[in-house]
């Protein structure tokens, strides 16, 4: 069942035009133009109950623009949006106890409050009864370790403890849904991990809704099994990231080390890439051989101290979807 429908959304800015110099200041004053810029552009999506969702794109693409629009600080200029059976703009009081933010930049605690004080005047905004509040919090403190920084004002947190505070934060009213923006931004690879093992818990216990804008594509591949991709206001792709990765990551690198390397390596349908000592770095199409294949043509000819095979990044793959377009690639639009 589908939980946000998006349908032909579209939203224009109207930015003032400047002029250089004394005299076109002095114009501008007496007379000013705008300039229409078109930040999304009839961009259509449903997200069902319990889907995680990767929503991504560059910078300026309309990720935050978009998100603004189905949290209802933005109206839009045309097409429609609703969240929940809401209408976030029509109905912005109601909308906001559906839903839960958290915006990477942006705390929603009160800065010079000791942290259990901000979470308790959340209580009172929201209305969470006390019993509801003790289960959440004692939640809260298991998975995000929560006690150690409960009575620090908040503007003394680390950043990492500040996220995990804001988390919380933002699911204390129970929302269905949760907007992340940048939620792992400027964490280290152990705070990282705990806010990613969160979310899968809150999704997989609690049947949240999640969607994630992010610059971090370990984020999506952790975390999600669908992305919604948008470059200059666009939709350019929607559907699962595997699809992505077989269509643009056919070719995957393996890493060999050899026992010897006497009578050097030569391979059939694969491209030796590097070659240092003993170690050889062999490109292969996954789509014309295999791993396996090209382990058993070595193996015939050298012995094998030790091997990988990397698999392509989604950051990589995603690159090269903005530089040659997806529709480019598959000859239509995939939807899936």
């Amino acid at each position: 069942m589908s939980i946000i429908e998006v349908s032909n959304l579209h939203k224009d800015f109207m930015i003032a035009k400047r002029e250089t110099g004394l005299l076109g200041a002095l114009r501008s004053i007496v007379k000013r133009e705008f300039i229409k810029k078109e930040a999304v552009k009839d961009i259509s999506f449903s997200i069902n109950e319990g889907e995680m969702v990767g929503y991504i794109g560059p910078n300026g693409a309309g990720k935050s623009t978009t998100i603004k629009m189905l949290t209802g600080i933005l109206v839009p200029t045309s097409g429609s949006v609703q969240v929940n059976g809401i209408v976030p703009y029509e109905d912005r009081q109601r909308n906001a106890k559906n839903i839960g933010v958290v915006f990477g930049q942006r705390t929603q605690l009160w800065w010079d409050l000791p942290t259990i004080e901000s979470f308790e005047l959340l209580k009172e905004i929201y209305q969470v009864k006390d019993k509801r509040y003790k289960e959440n919090m004692d939640t809260f403190k298991e998975i995000l370790g929560l006690d150690e920084f409960l009575n620090t004002p908040v503007r003394q947190l680390s950043l990492g403890q500040r996220m995990r505070a804001d988390i919380a934060a933002s699911l204390l009213h129970d929302p269905p849904i949760l907007f992340l923006d940048e939620p792992t931004i400027g964490l280290d690879v152990v705070a990282k991990e705990k806010m990613r093992v969160f979310i899968q818990e809150i999704n997989k216990l609690r049947k949240v809704t999640v969607i994630l804008t992010t610059h971090d594509m370990e984020d999506i591949e952790k975390l999600c099994k669908r992305m919604v991709l948008i470059d200059h206001g666009q939709k350019v792709y929607d559907g699962d990231i595997s699809t992505v990765k077989d269509r643009f990551g056919k070719y995957r690198t393996l890493i060999v080390d050899l026992e010897d390397n006497k009578n050097g390596l030569h391979l059939k349908d694969a491209e030796i890439k590097e070659e240092e000592g003993n170690r050889f770095l062999i490109k292969f199409n996954r789509k014309e051989t295999s791993a396996s294949e090209l382990i058993n043509q070595i193996t015939k000819t050298h012995s094998i101290k030790d091997l990988t095979v990397e698999e392509p990044e989604i950051e990589s793959i995603i690159s090269r979807i903005y530089q040659e377009g997806f529709e480019e690639k598959t000859k239509e639009k995939v939807q899936i």
